[in-house]
């Protein structure tokens, strides 16, 4: 008797458990595309989201990223006064400075859904054509708070886009022969060439379908060869480096295709040893919290000053001040359940060598 009891109580239990697995999520949640899935660039899907306990929402605007593209979402009078009023199209289009050039850098939502679409919050979603390897979706859903005003959660996946369409040619977008090292030339952070510089070139492929698409990022399937480590070193990353003066040749692989480009260096010959950036540790906060990021732990080799540049690569966007110094900080949003904010920290020393980005995550609980 007391066997079947167990046995009994034991099935509740479970079918309780089944019931509760299968109620709504506790919070936001992009539910299609699923986060890892493949999808075809270009292709038009289905956007669906569950709202959870996020009661009030009115409106869910949906962007597309590359996997370690900024993010460009967050409105705020800041921000959206970069751009001339007549400039601004919509509520749907955002703008804010990039966080090294300092240029406008614009983002418009290619969904914009409220609860008369269908699926409700969601609807058909395009894929960019010039997507190719891991791509992120930010789902960005306004709240309103009545006489408060509004405020926003957020949800991301991250997928990989491939092109129904196979590769025929590669092509490095730079000039040919590339000369490094010529006066005048500066690297992004406003540099000229030196022994020990990192840097990253353009490359591109043409596929069948007439579209011609990114493919620097070894995510989407290219490979980087040097015909001598000591003049250009191949890197993580798809990431090059000057390790010496002299003539190489870099040959790009992606898709059974390849291209090679000439490189011609002639820099200064003292030895620099590139930076080490250093982002810190992962964390966690609570929300609210005033997070500082420290980058103080990051080292030149020569005991040089450094130059920091801070951004963001996951998550939506949270306002980041001191962009430019050792320890940026921001003020932790409002979530409905924990969410991870990525940031990425490159440093440069006072003879041009960069360093290789350093990141680190803060996530963020209610």
């Amino acid at each position: 008797m007391k066997r079947h009891l167990w046995l009994r109580n034991s099935l509740i239990t479970s079918a309780c458990c089944l019931i509760l697995s299968t109620q709504q999520a506790f919070a936001f949640k992009i539910v299609a595309p699923a986060d890892g899935s493949t999808i075809k660039s270009g292709q038009t899907i289905t956007a669906r989201v569950d709202l959870g306990a996020d009661s009030g929402i009115v409106k869910v605007r949906y962007y597309w990223y590359g996997e370690q593209a900024e993010t460009l979402v967050q409105q705020d009078d800041s921000a959206a006064s970069i751009m001339p009023q007549q400039d601004r199209l919509s509520d749907d289009r955002y703008a804010q400075k990039d966080s090294i050039t300092g240029a406008p850098v614009v983002a418009i939502a290619v969904l914009s859904s409220g609860s008369d679409q269908t699926p409700p919050f969601g609807g058909a979603l395009k894929v960019p054509k010039e997507a190719v390897g891991p791509t992120r979706l930010l789902a960005v859903a306004e709240i309103s708070r009545g006489r408060l005003g509004t405020r926003t959660v957020f949800d991301e996946v991250i997928v990989n886009a491939e092109p129904d369409a196979a590769l025929q040619t590669i092509d490095f977008e730079t000039e040919k022969p590339l000369q490094l090292g010529r006066t005048g030339q500066s690297s992004a952070f406003g540099h000229v060439d030196s022994m020990g510089k990192v840097f990253e070139l353009p490359v591109v492929g043409e596929f069948a379908d007439g579209v011609v698409r990114p493919i620097s990022a070894p995510a989407s399937g290219t490979s980087y060869q040097s015909s001598n480590q000591k003049i250009i070193k191949v890197l993580a990353n798809g990431m090059l480096q000057i390790a010496g003066n002299g003539k190489a040749t870099l040959t790009v692989a992606n898709r059974g295709k390849q291209a090679s480009l000439e490189v011609d260096v002639n820099v200064n010959e003292e030895p620099n040893e590139p930076p080490v950036a250093d982002a810190g540790t992962n964390r966690t906060v609570k929300a609210g919290t005033k997070v500082k990021l420290s980058g103080l732990k990051s080292r030149d080799a020569e005991g040089e000053a450094l130059y920091y540049s801070w951004s963001q690569i996951r998550g939506s966007k949270v306002p980041l001040l001191d962009v430019n110094g050792p320890e940026a900080s921001f003020q932790a949003p409002t979530v409905s359940e924990p969410r991870t904010y990525r940031f990425k920290l490159r440093v440069t020393d006072k003879k041009g060598a960069d360093s290789l980005p350093a990141f680190v995550d803060v996530t963020v609980e209610p």
